[in-house]
């Protein structure tokens, strides 16, 4: 048995201004930096061992992962399939828009040129099964975005859909997760 840590990266300009950042690039604020950098600071005071840092592509995640990494000695690697979905028309709305709540809960819809959830889910899930595959060797910690959480949680536990839409973890708020290692049999 294996553990996973995920984090999701510290406050942007949209997230105080209530935005959907999605898969717009977009910085931290200053909060923000200081918020990785506790974090980074927490995970040496908790005595979390974790073997690599595994990021997104976007600024705001790997400026998250950078922090932590300087602050904790623990290696750094990106990874595309933890970039943030695709929330196509609504990128930049407001979060609680009436519209983006209904269409967030429809699972195929794209957005107009976006991800749907299902999309996103696949890409998710294979990133986890290849890490499932190796859990027994290293710890991972995933940084990346609120999207990329409910992909996560819904992978090691039920929800409904109404639980996935809602779902969402503060900016530097970590989260642990305990694989059970693939069986294989051969026949």
């Amino acid at each position: 048995m294996g553990y996973l840590y995920f984090a999701r990266h510290g406050q942007t300009v949209w997230n105080v201004e209530n935005k959907i950042c999605g898969a717009t690039d977009i910085e931290l604020t200053e909060l923000g930096h200081q918020q990785a950098e506790e974090l980074g600071q927490a995970i040496l005071e908790q005595g979390i061992q974790i073997d690599e840092i595994l990021y997104s592509p976007l600024i705001r995640a790997k400026e998250t992962a950078r922090h932590v990494s300087e602050v904790t000695g623990i290696p750094m690697r990106e990874e595309m399939r933890l970039k943030e979905q695709n929330f196509g028309k609504y990128e930049g709305t407001p979060r609680n828009g009436e519209e983006f709540q209904r269409a967030k809960a429809n699972f195929i819809n794209s957005y107009e040129g976006g991800e749907t959830m299902l999309k996103l889910c696949h890409r998710i899930y294979d990133l986890l099964d290849d890490i499932k595959k190796e859990s027994d060797q290293k710890t991972y910690l995933l940084v990346a975005h609120n999207g990329i959480s409910r992909a996560i949680q819904s992978y090691f536990g039920d929800m409904t859909n109404d639980e996935f839409a809602r779902f969402g973890i503060r900016n530097c708020e970590i989260r642990k997760f305990e694989i059970r290692l693939l069986q294989s049999h051969w026949l």
